[in-house]
């Protein structure tokens, strides 16, 4: 059986890529079914079949495939920026005492066509806060630096913003903005991500923990941050006390620990 979740061999070459329009948009398994994933503002979507009012196809970032409503994308944009603050807004007219427009996630992708003193000017006609963006092209080396932006934020099953992510969506999230490869799903991780280190190994930032569908960053040699349903947030938490507490509640010992390839 096939698994979905991984790009199909025709995801690059077949279809139309489209660009989510709108600040969220969740990608499911079925038309109307469960959220698997989310994409957000300007990231890239291919779509292979349109049926009825849903856009089947594969997210362009990892080719996670699913069904999208079809009027959440709009015609391919070439983003030249990104959202690097925590959150923004898109504004009417580049004035911040005008209402708001919608609000963007970090990582949002924008197409800029001209920036003035405090603001940027979109494609759309509409703009953005100059301090919030930063050319596509910008790449972080430190994974946590990226994690970190998302303290607080609600947990949420299958998101991938930053009003709600979950574990596997967190750990994404963070390695791509530091040009690292990395599927949707938090097994899909475990199987492919960086490689695997002995439990004899001294914990280093950045290295990945693994629980049977769990995953968490390391921060410091003795702290984890994680997005988990325990807290219902993106947290951090004394490593030592996150294995016994995950084993407590019956999801059983690290099951994998893995260090990202940019970590020597």
């Amino acid at each position: 059986m096939t698994d979905r979740r991984l790009p199909p061999a025709d995801s690059q070459t077949l279809g139309e890529v489209k660009t989510v329009g709108v600040p969220v948009a969740d990608l499911r398994a079925t038309p109307d079914g469960k959220r698997d994933r989310q994409l957000i503002y300007g990231e890239d979507f291919r779509v292979l079949e349109t049926i009825g009012d849903w856009a089947y196809g594969s997210a362009v970032k990892d080719g996670y495939t699913g069904y999208l409503r079809a009027d959440l994308l709009v015609d391919q944009r070439m983003p030249t920026h990104f959202i690097s603050a925590r959150s923004s807004h898109i504004y009417a007219s580049p004035d911040f005492k005008t209402e708001e427009v919608a609000a963007l996630s970090f990582g949002a992708r924008l197409t800029v066509v001209a920036t003035r003193e405090k603001f940027a000017e979109l494609d759309s006609g509409q703009f953005v806060p100059s301090p919030h963006i930063t050319p596509i092209d910008h790449l972080y080396y430190d994974p946590i630096e990226v994690a970190e932006r998302y303290m607080g934020v609600p947990y949420l099953w299958g998101g991938n913003s930053i009003w709600g992510l979950d574990c596997s969506g967190l750990v994404q999230a963070a390695l791509l903005a530091c040009g690292l490869d990395c599927p949707g799903d938090a097994d899909l991780q475990e199987a492919s991500v960086g490689r695997v280190i002995g439990d004899n190994v001294r914990p280093e930032r950045g290295d990945l923990f693994f629980w049977k569908g769990h995953v968490g960053l390391i921060r410091d040699e003795n702290t984890l941050l994680h997005a988990n349903a325990y807290h219902m947030a993106v947290v951090d938490e004394p490593l030592d006390t996150a294995i016994e507490r995950i084993k407590a509640q019956g999801d059983g010992d690290v099951t994998s620990r893995r260090r990202p390839n940019y970590l020597k």
